[in-house]
């Protein structure tokens, strides 16, 4: 099965030239297709608690680039509506949890897990409909930045009152991230056995934590969703993207026991094939604001990255997910650059 998806092949230790390309968020608001189903059908919690809205958000970007890769379109705060709070998303300032946890028990939440079905009927919709060559990603949110919504009730640029909330009670913490950690493995578990290929873990917060409180609420929550994972599914490759994590990316890598690992634009591609395990496949780093920029901007980036890696699997990929004004054509223009075989 890998040999005929690129994608697949990669994260499984295979190198491939050209490397298979995926960008996060794909499936978004730089589409004008997704645009104009997004003002038919509403917000995001309607398109993606409707599976037939879902599957045609998640296959836009296939039948426009023929990325080698579809990623479901959802939304990491799934599981904690799934968990019992209420969610909703607030035009032009984002999403909202209630009640906070800051102050509310956990035990006080009444679980929803029928919640999560439409997700799973979305991902055999998908599985059944997409080209034989491309890897269907499906993905969770990793238990420490699920944990900063589920506790502020909203994202914050710091994560201040969660890290002070597992400083003061970290037993009262540890429940929050065990319960967001278990419902996650099932949450991936379902996914694979509807049709996924792989899963992304998305730790989109884990550079706002010192070094010890990262061992605790970010490497060992993941590293037991990646054990329990590969014991139910021991073929399903997973990429860990700890965003921000900077020189605690080695040991990320390491002690979590990911199969794949995603690189944001801030971590130097010749450090990371130097410091991170011999043969660990390794995912990104476009700069979307390169991206943005095109010109002479996009073809140095894209080089120094297709250079880095000349001995370890690579798949291209942004450093983060691609921004709303991003040109269509810069995109266009990125697979041109990518896809050209290297020449050797």
């Amino acid at each position: 099965m890998g040999t005929s998806r690129p994608l697949l092949a990669v994260l499984r230790g295979e190198q491939r030239d050209p490397p298979p390309v995926w960008l996060m968020r794909q499936a978004g608001r730089y589409l004008p297709e997704y645009r104009a189903l997004r003002a038919e059908k509403g917000g995001i919690l309607d398109l993606m608690y409707d599976s037939e809205a879902a599957v045609e958000i998640t296959l836009q970007p296939i039948r426009r680039f023929g990325f080698d890769g579809a990623i479901l379109f959802a939304d990491i705060l799934v599981i904690p509506h799934a968990l019992g709070q209420e969610l909703r998303f607030e035009v032009g300032e984002g999403p909202r949890l209630s009640p906070p946890l800051v102050d509310h028990a956990l035990a006080a939440l009444t679980a929803a897990p029928e919640r999560l079905a439409p997700i799973s009927e979305t991902v055999r919709r998908v599985a059944a409909s997409l080209p034989a060559e491309t890897t269907f990603l499906g993905f969770a949110g990793s238990p420490w930045t699920v944990a900063t919504y589920m506790v502020a009730g909203q994202g914050s640029r710091e994560q201040a009152e969660t890290r002070r909330y597992a400083y003061r009670d970290p037993a009262a913490f540890g429940a929050i991230i065990d319960a967001i950690t278990d419902a996650t493995v099932d949450y991936l578990s379902d996914q694979i056995a509807a049709g996924v290929h792989a899963v992304q873990l998305f730790e989109s917060w884990s550079g706002s934590l010192a070094p010890r409180e990262f061992e605790r609420w970010v490497i060992a929550p993941t590293a037991r969703i990646v054990s329990t994972l590969r014991e139910r599914h021991p073929d399903t490759p997973i990429i860990g993207f700890p965003k921000g994590a900077g020189g605690k990316l080695a040991a990320y890598a390491r002690e979590t026991a990911v199969d794949a690992i995603g690189l944001d634009e801030t971590v130097d591609v010749g450090w990371a094939d130097t410091h991170l395990p011999v043969g660990l496949p390794v995912q990104g780093n476009l700069d979307p604001l390169a991206l943005i920029a095109g010109g002479e901007a996009l073809l140095s980036s894209v080089q120094v990255i297709r250079g880095a890696f000349p001995e370890r699997p690579h798949v291209f990929n942004l450093g983060h997910g691609i921004l709303p004004d991003t040109p269509i054509a810069h995109v266009e223009h990125l697979l041109e650059l990518v896809r050209t075989p290297t020449i050797r």
